[in-house]
């Protein structure tokens, strides 16, 4: 895929306005607070956010690894029948005749370093809403978002809130979407209890307790584990499985946090548990709930997304292959 060069100009001027407060203790939403105050365009570009309609993109905003992983997913993607979007393949692409916008923060990636001793997560907090200016800019030879994803479970907790507000606050519509929230609701939507399979960044910033908890979900329970990355599958699993075990409770589903994993060794490793061949294996297959499925971020993003453009009409229409456009975040103007 050609690498297009996203020049934003204006973000520089974002930038600017927020080093203007610089030497003052920073509040929440600094950057926001200050777009709201800017009058060089940049308020503008908000203001209209998601005011497209269905010729907007579907764009994705950050590590190039996830961006590149998820935009690939909605290229290919092939689960619903496209003329009454039931659950059925047609041979068709899902999202046939749309712009699948991929915004490559190579800059400051891995973001898990903004955790780090040194690292400030308000310089993370501006990067989302940086991004999303990005996104929804008319102006740099790209199709605005209609529909805008960040896939880092970190910036679900680090900027996430701070792009909302920002579109709430200039009257903007674009629909922004971030995993954590939707595979909680996925995964307790039929469940009680449900383990995390997360990153150690992800895990240590207690990302997936926060949003829980702001769920106010009742008498429900999640627990947060992490395993030394590997290519093992069978192994990796019940490493995972051994953490949850300890807690003596059933599990009805495990999210897994990654882009990289994908659900179908899983349920292959799933169907050998349910034999119970071995001492271990029988134990667990005794703790996972009958209901028991696994939850990964990108299927669950696709299936939002495309939730969303049918039931409010947002589909192009167009009678061709979804396009994906890489940009890539310029170091040089932040």
């Amino acid at each position: 895929m050609r690498k297009h060069i996203l020049l934003t100009v204006l973000a520089v001027a974002a930038l600017a306005a927020c080093k203007q407060t610089a030497k003052v203790q920073r509040q929440s939403m600094g950057l926001v607070q200050s777009i709201m105050a800017d009058t060089t365009g940049l308020r503008e570009i908000a203001e209209y956010a998601g005011k497209t309609g269905a010729d907007g993109s579907i764009a994705i905003f950050g590590e190039p690894e996830e961006v590149m992983a998820l935009a690939r997913r909605f290229r290919d993607v092939d689960l619903m029948d496209n003329v009454d979007g039931r659950e059925k393949r047609d041979s068709l692409p899902d999202f046939a005749g749309e712009v699948i916008v991929g915004i490559e923060d190579k800059f400051n990636a891995p973001y898990s370093h903004f955790l780090a001793e040194g690292g400030s997560v308000d310089s993370l907090r501006d990067v989302a809403v940086l991004g999303a200016l990005q996104a929804w800019d008319t102006t740099r030879r790209k199709e605005a978002a209609k529909i805008l994803i960040y896939p880092s479970s970190l910036q679900a907790r680090y900027g996430f809130s701070d792009v909302d507000s920002l579109q709430r606050l200039a009257g903007g519509k674009c629909h922004l979407l971030s995993p954590v929230k939707i595979l909680l609701d996925q995964a307790f939507d039929k469940g009680t209890n449900v383990l995390v399979w997360a990153p150690e960044a992800v895990k240590n910033a207690k990302v997936w307790e926060q949003a829980f908890a702001r769920r106010n979900y009742t008498d429900k329970n999640i627990a947060v584990y992490t395993s030394a990355p590997s290519k093992d599958i069978h192994n990796q699993l019940r490493e995972i499985l051994r953490q949850y075990q300890v807690t003596g409770l059933p599990l009805d589903a495990l999210i897994v946090d990654s882009y990289q994993t994908t659900i179908g060794p899983l349920e292959s490793e799933l169907r050998i548990i349910r034999t119970a061949a071995t001492e271990e294996d029988a134990a667990f297959d005794k703790m996972l709930s009958a209901q028991f499925k696994f939850y990964e971020p990108a299927d669950a993003i696709i299936r939002t997304t495309y939730g969303i453009l049918r039931e409010e009409n947002l589909f192009a229409h167009r009678i061709a292959r979804p396009v994906v456009k890489i940009y890539e975040y310029v170091p040089e103007l932040y």
